[in-house]
């Protein structure tokens, strides 16, 4: 993870933690969005990280990193995304869909008419172009299809705010901010209100109770990543074990409630060795099977033999009886004289 100190303002924790601070969050969310939407914003309650859950267990929830209630205007959730991958992208408006949803119905109390729902604008700050056209700003509203110029208000906006993007002729305050953000220095506070902006930010990563916060939370993900790297430990070496032979229950369990990272190690290292050992011998039993049938029909008892077998060195003895043996008997003579395996 990076230090916080080396964060910047489209990282997840900095911008929740520099809008939600006591002292500066008013003035630093107002300052981004006024630079973002090119209007002046009017008094806000910052709510941050608000959570919506789902109506039952199974059902998804959401919690939006940055939520602001303008006095008397409209409702702004603010995404700072770095989820570059493509099913990430692919799914982006319909995250944005589920967002709205989300946001819609906590914001509509019993007995109200839907006239009172207010407007909503969910804002996405990107450091990866969502839709490839090299826009800075992607403003999706909802439209009629047939009449796109027939007026349509529903009061939902979702920008996405893409902070590399040159076309779409973005305002030179925006283009400064998206700057910023991007690298969150103060060679690139270069108006009057970064310069503000970069304040109240080095002010916030030298705060004792942020940086307490950030150290929980580092060490919250930390937990949670051992637990991960544990399980799929566990996972590995369960699916070692398998290609040797089958996985009681009881052991499956056992491995799998391990959490202890130097054990599943140490089980991996020993279930590799044994898969290793199995595959040598595996490889070598087929191919003493494939030359014993040269000499005609093999009794089952002695296949079945030569297929357990996992000592490498009782298979490098056959091998030798193989190759001295003119016969399909003599080689169990050679390499089996207990005779046992000659019933079928």
């Amino acid at each position: 993870m990076k230090q916080l100190q080396e964060m910047n303002l489209v990282d997840d924790f900095l911008v929740y933690s520099l809008t939600s601070h006591k002292v500066y969050g008013e003035e630093a969310a107002r300052y981004i969005l006024e630079c973002i939407l090119q209007r002046s914003i009017r008094h806000l309650t910052v709510v941050p990280q608000k959570t919506w859950y789902g109506e039952s267990p199974e059902k998804h929830g959401v919690r939006l990193n940055v939520c602001l209630d303008e006095e008397d205007g409209e409702l702004f959730d603010i995404e700072p995304d770095q989820n570059s991958s493509s099913a990430d992208v692919k799914a982006l408006p319909r995250r944005a869909r589920f967002y709205h949803a989300k946001i819609d119905a906590g914001n509509l109390t019993a007995g109200e008419g839907y006239g009172t729902l207010r407007n909503v604008v969910v804002i996405f700050i990107t450091t990866y172009d969502p839709f490839g056209l090299d826009r800075m700003v992607y403003t999706v509203k909802n439209g009629c299809v047939e009449v796109p110029e027939m007026p349509y208000e529903d009061g939902a906006r979702t920008l996405f705010l893409y902070i590399k993007g040159q076309e779409g002729n973005p305002p030179e305050e925006l283009r400064e901010l998206t700057r910023y953000m991007a690298e969150s220095t103060e060679a690139n506070a270069r108006t009057k209100g970064l310069r503000r902006l970069h304040e109240m930010v080095t002010k916030v990563k030298a705060d004792r109770e942020v940086g307490l916060a950030y150290m929980k939370m580092w060490e919250g993900e930390e937990v949670i990543r051992a637990r991960a790297t544990a399980a799929e430990k566990a996972n590995e070496v369960i699916r070692l074990l398998e290609k040797t032979g089958t996985v009681s229950q009881e052991e499956r369990e056992r491995i799998l409630a391990e959490r202890n990272l130097q054990v599943l190690e140490r089980w991996y290292e020993d279930a590799m060795a044994k898969a290793e050992q199995y595959l040598v011998a595996k490889a070598k039993a087929e191919m003493i099977l494939l030359q014993l049938s040269d000499f005609g029909q093999i009794p089952e008892a002695v296949k079945s033999r030569i297929l357990a077998e996992m000592n490498p060195e009782t298979l490098d003895y056959w091998i030798l009886a193989l190759k001295r043996a003119e016969s399909l008997e003599q080689f169990i003579s050679l390499a089996m004289p207990d005779r046992e395996s000659q019933k079928t």
